[in-house]
């Protein structure tokens, strides 16, 4: 991940065996990792059962807060791909019981917004 990337809060793919190590004590048996995008501290990955958000908090990060959001609760989603001029792509995600997004940028750089679609399609459709 390059710094102005995570600077700008752009989304970059994270290393699997990384994954892997930060949330062994997080997935559940028989659920599996897919991918998983860093933005600076926080990242958000896609197993074969849910969408985890990890929020790195304080001046450490020692403090974790890990959000699990199931893929029956994800109502609709959008991708938006990077432009000529506009050199972000965008995720949005609508969850039950909201009425806002959640939403995820991605730079344009190594621009893998499409594989995140199909991430999605694949356990939501």
């Amino acid at each position: 991940m390059g710094f102005l990337d995570g600077l700008m809060g752009n989304a970059t793919e994270m290393d699997m065996s990384d994954l892997e190590e930060e949330l062994r004590e997080i997935v559940i048996e028989g659920e599996e990792i897919e991918k998983g995008y860093k933005v600076l501290r926080d990242y958000f990955v896609f197993t074969n059962k849910r969408l985890l958000l990890i929020d790195k908090q304080g001046m450490t990060g020692n403090k974790v807060e890990y959000h699990s959001i199931p893929y029956k609760s994800i109502r609709h989603f959008s991708v938006e791909t990077a432009g000529t001029f506009d050199a972000d792509s965008e995720l949005k995600l609508w969850i039950a019981g909201s009425n806002m997004p959640l939403q995820k940028q991605f730079g344009k750089k190594g621009d893998n917004i499409l594989e995140v679609q199909k991430t999605l399609a694949k356990y939501l459709l």
